[in-house]
Protein backbone atom coordinates (compact mmCIF):
# COMPACT_ATOMS: atom_id res chain seq x y z
CA UNK A 1 0.00 0.00 0.00
CA UNK A 2 1.37 3.43 -1.30
CA UNK A 3 0.61 6.76 1.46
CA UNK A 4 1.63 10.20 -0.20
CA UNK A 5 2.22 13.14 1.94
CA UNK A 6 2.71 16.24 0.79
CA UNK A 7 4.24 18.94 2.93
CA UNK A 8 5.36 22.63 2.34
CA UNK A 9 2.06 24.74 1.68
CA UNK A 10 1.58 27.88 3.62
CA UNK A 11 1.12 31.43 3.34
CA UNK A 12 2.97 33.07 0.63
CA UNK A 13 3.02 37.20 -0.82
CA UNK A 14 1.99 37.50 -4.83
CA UNK A 15 5.26 37.07 -6.60
CA UNK A 16 7.00 34.69 -4.08
CA UNK A 17 8.38 31.57 -3.93
CA UNK A 18 7.18 27.88 -2.47
CA UNK A 19 8.66 24.79 -2.83
CA UNK A 20 6.74 22.07 -1.86
CA UNK A 21 7.28 18.40 -1.43
CA UNK A 22 5.96 14.96 -1.17
CA UNK A 23 7.03 11.58 0.12
CA UNK A 24 6.08 8.05 -0.97
CA UNK A 25 5.92 5.33 2.09
CA UNK A 26 5.57 1.31 1.29
CA UNK A 27 6.31 -0.34 -2.11
CA UNK A 28 6.85 2.02 -4.49
CA UNK A 29 7.91 1.64 -8.08
CA UNK A 30 10.21 3.76 -10.68
CA UNK A 31 7.40 2.61 -13.52
CA UNK A 32 5.03 5.42 -11.55
CA UNK A 33 4.39 8.53 -13.13
CA UNK A 34 3.66 11.72 -10.29
CA UNK A 35 2.02 14.62 -10.51
CA UNK A 36 0.99 18.05 -8.92
CA UNK A 37 -3.06 18.87 -8.53
CA UNK A 38 -4.80 21.97 -7.24
CA UNK A 39 -8.20 22.36 -6.27
CA UNK A 40 -9.27 25.79 -5.55
CA UNK A 41 -12.34 26.38 -3.87
CA UNK A 42 -15.73 25.64 -5.93
CA UNK A 43 -13.46 24.61 -8.83
CA UNK A 44 -12.45 20.95 -10.09
CA UNK A 45 -9.16 19.64 -9.60
CA UNK A 46 -6.57 21.03 -11.91
CA UNK A 47 -3.13 18.87 -13.37
CA UNK A 48 -0.10 21.32 -12.77
CA UNK A 49 2.53 19.22 -13.56
CA UNK A 50 3.03 15.80 -14.11
CA UNK A 51 6.80 13.85 -14.49
CA UNK A 52 7.02 10.19 -16.10
CA UNK A 53 8.74 6.96 -14.67
CA UNK A 54 11.72 8.38 -17.22
CA UNK A 55 11.46 11.97 -15.71
CA UNK A 56 9.86 13.88 -18.73
CA UNK A 57 7.96 16.92 -17.35
CA UNK A 58 4.72 18.88 -18.49
CA UNK A 59 3.06 21.91 -17.54
CA UNK A 60 -0.08 23.35 -17.07
CA UNK A 61 -0.12 26.20 -19.77
CA UNK A 62 -1.26 28.67 -16.93
CA UNK A 63 2.27 27.80 -14.84
CA UNK A 64 4.48 27.26 -17.50
CA UNK A 65 7.83 29.10 -16.96
CA UNK A 66 7.22 29.48 -12.92
CA UNK A 67 7.03 25.92 -11.96
CA UNK A 68 9.29 22.97 -11.95
CA UNK A 69 8.33 19.44 -10.99
CA UNK A 70 11.22 17.29 -9.88
CA UNK A 71 11.81 13.76 -8.40
CA UNK A 72 14.30 11.35 -7.12
CA UNK A 73 13.57 7.65 -8.42
CA UNK A 74 15.68 6.36 -5.55
CA UNK A 75 14.09 7.96 -2.60
CA UNK A 76 10.53 8.37 -4.04
CA UNK A 77 10.33 12.29 -2.93
CA UNK A 78 9.02 14.63 -5.65
CA UNK A 79 9.17 18.38 -5.87
CA UNK A 80 7.30 21.05 -7.02
CA UNK A 81 9.03 24.53 -7.48
CA UNK A 82 7.02 27.42 -7.79
CA UNK A 83 7.76 31.06 -8.19
CA UNK A 84 5.73 34.09 -9.07
CA UNK A 85 2.68 33.02 -7.43
CA UNK A 86 -0.40 34.80 -8.29
CA UNK A 87 -3.54 34.83 -5.89
CA UNK A 88 -5.84 32.90 -8.03
CA UNK A 89 -3.44 30.20 -6.92
CA UNK A 90 -4.85 29.93 -3.85
CA UNK A 91 -5.86 26.26 -3.91
CA UNK A 92 -5.18 23.01 -2.12
CA UNK A 93 -1.97 21.17 -3.69
CA UNK A 94 -2.36 17.57 -4.07
CA UNK A 95 0.55 14.89 -4.61
CA UNK A 96 -0.69 12.34 -7.23
CA UNK A 97 1.14 9.08 -8.74
CA UNK A 98 -0.60 6.09 -11.25
CA UNK A 99 1.29 2.90 -12.05
CA UNK A 100 1.52 3.99 -15.59
CA UNK A 101 4.24 5.52 -17.81
CA UNK A 102 2.60 9.37 -17.33
CA UNK A 103 0.07 11.11 -15.73
CA UNK A 104 -2.38 13.36 -18.10
CA UNK A 105 -5.47 15.38 -17.95
CA UNK A 106 -7.18 12.70 -19.87
CA UNK A 107 -5.62 9.53 -17.86
CA UNK A 108 -5.54 11.31 -14.32
CA UNK A 109 -3.56 9.28 -11.63
CA UNK A 110 -5.42 7.26 -9.06
CA UNK A 111 -3.41 7.74 -5.91
CA UNK A 112 -3.87 10.61 -4.05
CA UNK A 113 -2.21 12.05 -1.09
CA UNK A 114 -4.43 14.61 1.35
CA UNK A 115 -3.35 18.06 0.21
CA UNK A 116 -1.44 20.82 1.82
CA UNK A 117 -2.98 24.58 1.38
CA UNK A 118 -1.06 27.11 -0.51
CA UNK A 119 -2.80 30.99 -0.04
CA UNK A 120 -1.52 33.61 -1.88
CA UNK A 121 -2.13 37.00 -1.00
CA UNK A 122 -2.67 39.97 -2.77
Amino acid sequence: QVQLVESGGGLVQAGGSLKLSCAASGIFFSIYAMAWYRQALGRQRELVAAISSGRSTNYADSVKGRVTISRDHAKNPMYLQMNNLKPEETSVYYCAADNRITITTQMPARCWGQGTQITVSS
